[in-house]
């Protein structure tokens, strides 16, 4: 991720493991929306996972290279996994909204419509959409959203906040991690690199 201004889209979660759910999403958001680029942003403590048990920063964040690759639309940023304590989003877009050169940048916030639902309960939300615009992507079995809920729940942000037509991938890192745990194929759910990544360092096998 480079210091430039531009058009990001800023796509947070654990990303354990990332698979080809995340980067339809990512891919969908950055055409529809313009973006220079979408951003993926590991979490280094998730905040909305207390005590749940996840895999090494530094593996996550492999495999998120390895996954974009090349792609010069797709980018990472370590900001999360470098930075002590709980991964509010709220604290990753302070530190993000300007560029090293100076210049501010105008960043997308991607979130599910299963996240977005539970939005209003972070950590300053309403500073959250002073900085950043959300793009809310569909999620399978997410409440819809509707512009009575957004006045009620976030009034006067109604503007602020974008409807990505998405891809509906019926895909999620549990799954991945339970079907590796019970020596099932993964083939088609994740970058094959990823695959090979996950099965040389023997990932997603200790039981739960």
């Amino acid at each position: 991720m480079t210091g430039a201004a531009g058009r990001l889209g800023l796509l947070g979660g654990t990303f354990d493991p990332i698979h080809n759910g995340h980067l339809a999403i990512a891919r969908s958001v950055r055409a529809s929306l313009d973006l220079d680029q979408v951003v993926f942003i590991p979490a280094g403590i998730p905040p909305h996972k207390p005590g749940q048990r996840i895999t090494p920063g530094v593996d996550r964040a492999a495999m998120v290279a390895l996954a974009i690759g090349g792609d010069p639309g797709l980018g990472l940023s370590m900001i999360e996994l470098e930075r002590p304590g709980p991964s509010y989003a709220v604290d990753t877009l302070a530190a993000l909204a300007g560029g090293e050169s100076g210049r501010p940048r105008t960043l997308e916030f991607v979130l599910s419509a299963e996240a977005f639902a539970g939005f209003p309960t972070w950590r300053e939300p309403g500073r959250i959409l002073d900085l950043a615009r959300l793009a809310v992507v569909p999620r399978a079995g997410a409440r819809p959203i509707d512009e009575a809920w957004m006045d009620a729940s976030l009034p006067g942000w109604r503007g602020r906040v974008d409807f990505v037509d998405g891809p509906l991938v019926d895909v999620s890192a549990s799954v991945i991690r339970d079907r590796v745990r019970a020596g099932t194929s993964i083939v088609g759910l994740v970058p094959a690199a990823v695959a090979d990544y996950i099965a040389a360092h023997h990932l997603y096998t200790e039981p739960l």
